[in-house]
């Protein structure tokens, strides 16, 4: 069976595996411990690692029957189709979180702002900073060189 993503409410991660855990589905919610810092004290706070998702193991045909036990989530979708998650990526995650040294991660998408480093492409290994993101390509701002170039976002990855 494929593996599914779920978008839940924001904060509600851990109560819609639960519950979906509770009645028979086989769920995953990776999680890390995060130190968070008050005026007065620090917390060590257990937190999704992926905001607002839940992997659910369960037949396509059957996809619909979680919707009897939760509320207000839905499913990913890719391309018009429901995203979907190979076992051996879920291993890997499940490995990966399993490691003694990981002790806190981010996941969050490039945005406008961020600093990059090209990875691909004729600017490789060049500093550059996001200005625009578009759906197959971006623009970046190029410190060192002084302009902005336009590329693909495969060449960037």
């Amino acid at each position: 069976m494929p593996w599914f993503v779920i978008c839940t409410k924001f904060k509600s991660e851990f109560k819609v595996a639960e519950t979906l855990e509770n009645n028979g589905f086989e769920v995953y919610c990776p999680s890390i411990i995060s130190t968070r810092q008050w005026s007065d004290r620090k917390k060590r706070v257990k937190t999704p690692l992926f905001n607002s998702f839940v992997f659910i193991n369960i037949a396509e045909n059957s996809r619909e029957k979680v919707f009897e036990f939760i509320n207000n989530s839905r499913y990913l979708f890719w391309l018009r189709k429901p995203a979907v998650v190979r076992d051996s990526e879920i291993e890997v995650l499940k490995e990966w979180m399993s490691n003694d040294q990981v002790d806190e991660a981010r996941v969050s998408a490039i945005s406008a702002g961020d600093k990059i480093i090209i990875a691909n492409g004729n600017f490789k290994e060049q500093e550059a900073v996001v200005k625009e993101i578009g759906k197959q390509r971006m623009k970046l701002i190029l410190p060192l060189l002084g302009f902005t170039i336009n590329v693909k976002i495969k060449e960037i990855l």
